[in-house]
Formats: C-alpha cells, structure tokens, sequence
C-alpha cells in the first residue's frame, strides 16, 4: 500500500492482546505470551467466567470468556488464576494512551474499548516520513517496549476495514499485523465463514442472514437488495456497505457527535436468588447511586424505567444446559437461556428532578406494581430517563414540592457527594447498606462488576 501516491486514507486499528492476562503476566515477571494464565474471581465459585485467557491457553483450545470449570483439568494443575483487578486495568490503559498519544493527536484517536482503539494516521506519514503499516509497526513496537503488553494491529481504509484486519487477519498473523483495502477484502473475505466473525454480525443477524440463504459477505454483497431491506430495515444499509467493505464514517464524526437524549443506568446480576423483600432493597440502592450521580454532574430525570429479571427454574437451568452442550465452541448463550421470565415498568416525575426522595418513592411504586412476590429476582437495571442539565440552582419546582425542603435535601446530596469523593464511597452510607441483603458496599470498592485491586 503506497499511500504517498494513492493518498489513500489510512486507518490503525490496535488491539491488547489478551489485555487483563497480559497484565497479570508481565507484573509477575512472565512472558505474556507462554503463559498458561486465566483472570477470574476463583471466591466465587467455579462458575464464575474467566475474563481472559493468556494466548498460550487459548492456543491449547480453552476458549476466550469461558466459564473457571470449563478449563481442562490437566491445564488447570499448570494455570496460574489470577484475581481481576480493575483499577490495575484501567491504570494500564491509561498508560498506554499515553504511549498512542507520543505518535498521534487524541483528536485523531478514538478509544473503543479499554484494550482497544482507532487512529487516522492519514495526516502523520509524510510527517514521520513512512508508510501506515510502518507507523503501525512502530506504535505497536513502543507499546511493548514501553509496558510489555503485546499488541495486535489493524490497517484499512476506513474504520471497518482497519477492525476486519484486526479482527480476522492480524490475530491469526505470524507477525500479528493485518492490512485490507477494499479490493483485498473482497478478494480475500468475501468467501470466509463463519459470517460472525465479522464486526457487528453476532448470531441473531446470521440466522436472519441465513434463512435469506446468505452465509457470506460475498454472497450479502450480491444478494438482491429487497429481502435484505424488509428483514433488517435501515440497519441493511450498514450491513450491505460492509459487505462492500464500504465505511463512510470518520473519527472526526464520531468526536462530533452528540446523542439528543441522555441517560443514567444501574444494572447488576445477583450473586444469588433474592426474594421480592431483599430485591427492594437492592434496588433502593442501586436509585440512590444514581440520584447521586444526578447531582454530582448538575442533572435532573425525567422518568425511571425499572427491569427485572427472574431466576429459571430447576427445569428451565436443566434444559438451558443441555442446549449449552449442542452450541457450537465460542458461542456464549448459556447465561441468557438461564432467564426465568422479565418484569418491566415505568413511571414519569411531576417535575424533572434530582431528588432522592422522590426517585425512591417513584421506584417503590414501580417495583410494588410489576414484580412478583413469588418468583426469585437474580437481575435488576435502573435507568433515569431524558436526563438534562438542571437549572443555575440545580431545583426543579412543582405544586406539590416544598422549596426549602428540596433545596435543604440538594445540598446534603452535595455533602454526601463531597465526602465521598475525598474519603470513598463507603465512607457515607445508609443504614440499609448494612443490611444482610444490601449490595452497595460490595459494589463501591469494584469496577466494573469486579473486584478493583
């Protein structure tokens, strides 16, 4: 690829190998790459998923996001596990965004994930005098030197192209480099299967694709155009220009881009069954964070939105494990197919509101309404709806509120907020965060979802 003559544009597509056992690996002094090392919280119980696998054992057949029982006996005698440590992940992607940024301006760089992300190199080659795949080479060199972790990359002319190199030609490269234009992915991709190996073509749309008698992009790119349109609607413009290995979006659109409607989200899946009684208080919690949360950025919500899931039967876990055992190797729904059933509801504030009091009590309503006093609850999300700023003294007024009493409970959310932020989460908390059942202790001192050091 000449991009000097072509002036074609060039996009980095960079990806951690193995990013949390990586890091295990070369804090204890191992090579990443030789390794038989796992990530994953063994005080949980064997069931617990393996966040990842050191190269060494996957090339042994232990497939990435596996369950802790699921490794081989005869490997698990000779594999380190290691307990997650998320600040440690993060504090190490950060380091390495650093190392990106000594090459590229964070204006051209977008960080997809915390072991992943996408650079325009198209401005930086005459600047450093080489191609895009020797700049790659170079970024990728420097952040093994730099921190040991090993990386693997993608380069394309445009963003897809650059994360189809990553995905299914530099990670199964001798040299761990990957590199695709237009006419070489179709010369090279257009025939390979599965079709999920593909970005954003998961199982769902490959059974779609499937019963249009597609199993390839070659063959999506091809197809007529209709059938595609009626079974997936807009999202087939998509589908049908990465079957082309067309991409017309550029980092400049995704940094300009802003969502007319926001957000805030609460979810967590449960260690164990709870009953209606225990999952109220779960919930409880999980509504404070996030008015907490309102206040500490100067929002207000205008409606809650409450989803739960139920635990599945003994009969429903028996037969969910026995379709586990026809899935073909790296499909993951085995925990989904253990769901016994959901209950959503909602409800809308008289007035957009950050108030605890009043999102308590709102979530009470909901939660007494839609969910069931005899069925096990083992998931629950919050989310506060069409979050805006607040006004300049951050109240939101209505017929029914006393001011002093909403602006005397705005500024101890404010203290709550400030304590927390100088001595920690759990340096403020409720009496029901004592609670046998309560979560939000456990929960303040992880990442994620895991344990953060």
């Amino acid at each position: 690829m000449d991009e000097k003559k072509t002036r074609q544009p060039a996009y980095l597509c960079i990806d951690l190998k193995s990013f949390y056992a990586s890091v295990e690996c070369v804090d204890r002094g191992f090579d990443p790459l030789t390794t038989d090392l796992v990530v994953a919280d063994e005080s949980r119980t064997d069931k617990t998923i393996c966040l990842a696998v050191s190269p060494s054992l996957k090339a042994k057949g232990v497939r990435n996001r596996c369950r802790l029982f699921e490794v081989p006996s005869r490997l698990r005698r000779q594999t380190t596990i290691a307990t997650p440590r998320m600040a440690r992940y993060v504090q190490k992607s950060a380091e390495i965004y650093g190392v990106y940024l000594r090459w590229i301006s964070p204006d051209d760089i977008h960080v997809y994930s915390i072991d992943e992300a996408f650079m325009d190199v198209t401005p930086y080659l005459d600047l450093y005098g080489c191609s895009a795949r020797e700049l790659g080479e170079r970024i990728r060199a420097d952040v093994t030197a730099t921190t040991g972790i090993p990386a693997t990359c993608g380069l394309g002319t445009n963003l897809y192209l650059a994360k189809i190199a990553l995905d299914i030609t530099a990670k199964h490269a001798v040299d761990f480099f990957g590199e695709l234009t237009e006419e070489t992915y179709r010369e090279t991709l257009w025939n390979h299967e599965p079709i999920t190996d593909f970005w954003r073509v998961g199982p769902g749309t490959a059974r779609r694709l499937a019963e249009l008698g597609i199993s390839t992009m070659g063959q999506l790119a091809l197809s007529p155009t209709e059938p595609i349109f009626q079974s997936f609607g807009i999202d087939a413009e998509i589908l049908i220009d990465h079957a082309w290995g067309i991409e017309p979006v550029r980092i400049s659109d995704i940094k300009g881009y802003r969502t007319q409607s926001h957000s805030l989200s609460n979810g967590q899946v449960l260690a164990c069954d709870y009953d209606f009684d225990g999952a109220l208080i779960v919930a409880k919690e999980m509504a404070d964070m996030l008015a907490l949360e309102l206040v500490n950025q100067g929002l207000v919500a205008h409606s809650i939105v409450l989803a739960v899931g139920y635990a599945a039967s003994r009969e429903e876990k028996a037969a969910a494990r026995e379709a586990a055992r026809s899935q073909p190797a790296g499909e993951h729904g085995y925990h989904w197919a253990l769901s016994g059933g959901f209950a959503h509801g909602s409800s809308t504030f008289l007035s957009p509101t950050s108030s605890r009091t009043v999102i308590q009590q709102e979530l009470v309503e909901v939660f007494e309404q839609v969910v069931s006093r005899e069925k096990p609850v083992r998931r629950l999300s919050i989310t506060l709806g069409n979050v805006v700023e607040s006004d300049a003294s951050g109240l939101q007024m209505d017929l029914f509120t006393d001011p002093a009493e909403q602006e005397r409970e705005l500024r101890r959310q404010q203290a709550i907020n400030a304590v927390r932020a100088k001595f920690g989460k759990n340096s403020v908390l409720r009496a029901m965060d004592l609670l046998p059942q309560a979560t939000a202790r456990e929960r303040n001192e992880q990442i994620g979802g895991h344990r953060s050091g």
